[in-house]
């Protein structure tokens, strides 16, 4: 009695993708980044509460703008810009987190009204140059803090001083040279405190400058 030939058994040699490739950070927030934003919030309006700092031959420094480069130099343009917001959120509904204890929706029409603004964008393109090369380096970070937390923040602050103030534009980009010999100093010191920080504790970047320091 003839039997049909067995049949070749099929198998799949294929893998699947999924398990071949190499993972990718996410790109979205996880409760670590919701964690860091807080902290910085926290930062920022802890750095307000200290008050005007004297310093011999400039004008009073304010440490707030300082966790201000921080929050963009640390956790990146997104979350850092984030943190800010999150600071403002909290100054717009009364809490006199500001320097100098200001806080309510009243700061938000006053003649530095810009300048809170421009924290926003400024942590945010600090963030966007500080992580750009995946990694922290001092020279890009200094970058970030000074483009960033110096120049976007004039740029939005000194154009509503002057219409706020009633002042010419020219008097009001003036007047606020004062201000940068103690911003420059802010500037140093965010550089510093982020590059010591990428070394002791990677772990206060988000994921994937971990990732890409590893």
């Amino acid at each position: 009695m003839s039997t049909s030939p067995t049949q070749p058994t099929r198998t799949t040699s294929a893998v699947s993708d999924t398990s071949t490739k190499t993972p990718t950070p996410h790109r979205g927030f996880d409760n670590r980044d919701i964690a860091r934003i807080a902290v910085f919030a926290a930062l920022i309006a802890a750095l307000g509460l200290m008050g005007p700092i004297p310093v011999p031959g400039l004008v009073p420094i304010t440490a707030q703008t300082l966790g201000v480069m921080l929050a963009g130099t640390v956790l990146g343009g997104r979350r850092g810009a984030l943190a800010v917001i999150v600071l403002l959120l909290l100054v717009l509904i009364g809490l006199p987190l500001l320097s100098g204890g200001r806080g309510g929706p009243a700061v938000f029409v006053g003649p530095s009204a810009g300048y809170l603004f421009g924290w926003i964008a400024g942590a945010f393109v600090a963030g966007a140059i500080t992580h750009a090369g995946g990694r922290i380096v001092w020279w890009r970070t200094l970058l970030g803090a000074v483009v960033g937390g110096i120049l976007v923040v004039y740029l939005f602050g000194v154009p509503v001083t002057s219409m706020v103030a009633g002042l010419p534009l020219s008097q009001a980009l003036v007047s606020s040279f004062a201000f940068l010999p103690g911003d420059a100093i802010k500037a140093v010191l965010a550089t510093l405190i982020t590059a010591g920080l990428w070394k002791a504790y990677p772990q206060a970047f988000p994921a994937r400058m971990q990732l890409a320091g590893q």
